[in-house]
């Protein structure tokens, strides 16, 4: 507004005082000026998200054999595991390029399943059961590698903060930011968000596509409940472009 103001009253003090050509090659310089000035563009919101890297861990949660495939015959199974693991493999590769501190949240169990939820127990008889330490379906799925540089967290409960150290090796890191991925969305993923809201994490975001659970209703009904409670859910595409 001010500067509308200050060039009207040019125009006003050119008209009562200069020629019509005067006038002219005043104006002329003016508007090439104007034009020369670079516009200030506001930048999307996904866009102005800090990408302080080094704030940021990435968490990957139960992509261990016995979750994911198959023909391990796991009662852990679960069903949508599988088709994400490429997904998941993305998200860890892209991580990996952004300097983003990579921890891989396991189960491995006793094998006398003392160490179990009381109410899967029955799973684990014989020195043998889902998940066992050192076992075949407690390793990770092809295609997925720890690496050095990245951090391998165990728990034995739904929640990777639950009686284990992981919010001490995030705060000791200096996270601030995190990034989850994995299975399954109404258990770990979903019990690893709220226990992480509860802690003060200053943004959360779980990949939607890069996230499993039993069934489609059952994923979608979950990422809805964590969305409204201020967590971010973008799309592999949409983080990837947003760099959030």
């Amino acid at each position: 507004m001010t500067a509308h103001l200050t060039l009207l009253a040019a125009l006003v003090f050119l008209l009562l005082s200069f020629d019509k050509r005067s006038l002219f090659q005043y104006l002329k310089k003016k508007i090439l000026i104007i034009n020369l000035e670079p516009r200030r563009l506001d930048s999307a919101p996904m866009a102005t998200v800090c990408c302080n890297w080094n704030e940021t861990a990435l968490l990957v949660i139960d992509m261990q054999n016995d979750f994911v495939l198959p023909e391990m015959g796991s009662p852990m199974l679960v069903a949508g595991a599988k088709a994400v693991v490429p997904a998941v493999a993305k998200v860890v590769s892209l991580a990996r390029e952004r300097g983003i501190f990579v921890i891989w949240v396991v189960r491995e169990h006793d094998p006398s399943g003392k160490d179990v939820e009381l109410f899967r127990r029955h799973h684990y008889s014989n020195g043998k059961g889902p998940t066992m330490k050192g076992a075949k379906g407690a390793e990770l799925v092809d295609g997925l590698k720890i690496r050095d540089g990245d951090y391998k967290l165990v728990k034995t409960r739904f929640s990777a903060f639950f009686n284990t150290h992981l919010d001490a090796v995030l705060k000791g890191s200096g996270i601030k930011r995190l990034v989850i991925v994995g299975v399954q969305t109404p258990n770990c993923i979903r019990q690893t968000v709220f226990d992480a809201v509860a802690l003060d994490y200053e943004h959360i975001t779980v990949i939607v596509d890069a996230t499993a659970a039993a069934t489609p209703e059952i994923h979608s009904s979950n990422i809805r409940d964590m969305k409204n409670v201020g967590v971010a859910t973008p799309t592999l595409q949409e983080w990837t472009c947003s760099g959030a």
